[in-house]
């Protein structure tokens, strides 16, 4: 059967930027992955074809070249048969920190693994450890004057009684006679290579001879902690906020991973946020709208000041107060503007007196009695 072109395969344009060239590729790489498609011959051709043509046009070099020659021009870049487990080299460039527990299976199939590594790229380096998610939701004007939050979660730690080796004090380790050391197991199927964690050492590349008694040969100890975490002024809902180092410590004494704050924000019961600007409705009377008046408005600061709201105003109208909305994120010294909006009240119930005092003005000013219609985009 003959080729696909590479753009073809992925459903994109030849002039598609790096980034959709990454989104079309996971999504098809998710679709037909082996692993969720077991025993389906037409999904994994679908996957080796999309894996390879993401290897080509990631890859400025080839994709250049791929344009100019087509697949002559990419055929042996590689030395041969494609590695296709490079393309995995950094999952969460690819995918990244929501990719989530599917990497795991991207892991046994290619051999990679769930965080970078931090020791030199063999099996027996460290690997970071996992950043940990933690969802806060806060108050209005918490959100735009900032406020500090306590938060408990539990994280790995490495274990002290080994220092994160997972070897009791005295023992030591072995390489993993199964891998050879290098932490993955190879098979072949076809042109097509791929590398598994080995099932004897997990991937580590070695065997503990006497596991640590306290983390059971882990390395890790799991311990819950509070933290105070400062959330900045003017932040908006679905921010996130990253505290470094607060994550999963690393395997094997690797660097801990972060922890990431993703804040939520409660609606407040008069104000509504764009931006950085505020908005807000304000009821006026039918004769403070006729004759003009000042008003006292209250802010979200909780102070009020004064709104001239001219003569013969209509409903709907909206007034500027300059510098009263939300502070920029990390820009305390600017902010938006406050905006209220003028609804004009109509009074339900009126006096004899009054209805007299009405029907007096209606006299006065000549109401109309056939109107004719306005173009709505004058309201």
């Amino acid at each position: 059967m003959a080729k696909r072109d590479y753009y073809e395969v992925l459903g994109i344009p030849k002039d598609a930027a790096k980034d959709d060239i990454k989104k079309a590729y996971r999504k098809l790489a998710i679709k037909y992955h082996p692993d969720r498609n077991p025993n389906d011959s037409e999904a994994e051709t679908k996957f080796k074809e999309a894996t390879e043509a993401y290897e080509v046009l990631s890859d400025e070099k080839k994709r250049q070249t791929y344009d100019q020659y087509g697949f002559a021009g990419v055929e042996g870049m590689s030395g041969g048969a494609h590695d296709y487990s490079s393309v995995f080299r950094d999952f969460s460039d690819i995918f990244g920190n929501d990719f989530g527990g599917f990497s795991s299976i991207f892991d046994s199939f290619f051999g990679g693994g769930g965080g970078a590594r931090t020791g030199g790229g063999s099996a027996r380096g460290s690997f970071r450890g996992s950043s940990l998610q933690y969802n806060v939701e806060i108050d209005f004007k918490d959100a735009v004057f900032g406020t500090k939050v306590e938060v408990s979660y539990a994280r790995n730690i490495s274990c002290d009684a080994c220092h994160g080796t997972g070897a009791e004090t005295g023992s030591s380790k072995r390489a993993c006679q199964t891998c050879g050391g290098s932490g993955q197991v190879r098979r072949s199927s076809g042109f097509f290579s791929i590398a598994s964690t080995c099932p004897t050492c997990s991937g580590e590349g070695y065997v503990i001879e006497s596991p640590c008694g306290t983390c059971r040969g882990n390395g890790l100890l799991k311990k819950r902690q509070k933290l105070k975490v400062t959330i900045p002024a003017g932040i908006d809902s679905g921010k996130r906020i990253s505290v470094p180092g607060q994550g999963d410590a690393g395997p094997g004494g690797g660097t801990p991973g972060d922890l990431l704050v993703y804040v939520t924000v409660r609606a407040h019961k008069y104000f509504e946020r764009s931006g950085n600007d505020l908005y807000c409705m304000i009821p006026i009377s039918v004769t403070q709208a006729a004759l003009g008046t000042e008003i006292a408005v209250e802010t979200i600061d909780g102070d009020k000041v004064k709104v001239k709201v001219p003569p013969g105003v209509q409903n709907g109208k909206i007034l500027r107060i300059k510098g009263r909305g939300v502070p920029y994120l990390h820009q305390q010294d600017r902010r938006g503007d406050m905006y209220i909006k003028l609804h004009i009240e109509v009074p339900k119930r009126l006096s004899v007196k009054g209805k007299a005092l009405m029907k007096e003005l209606s006299d006065v000013i000549g109401e109309e009695y056939t109107p004719t219609p306005v173009p709505l985009s004058k309201i």
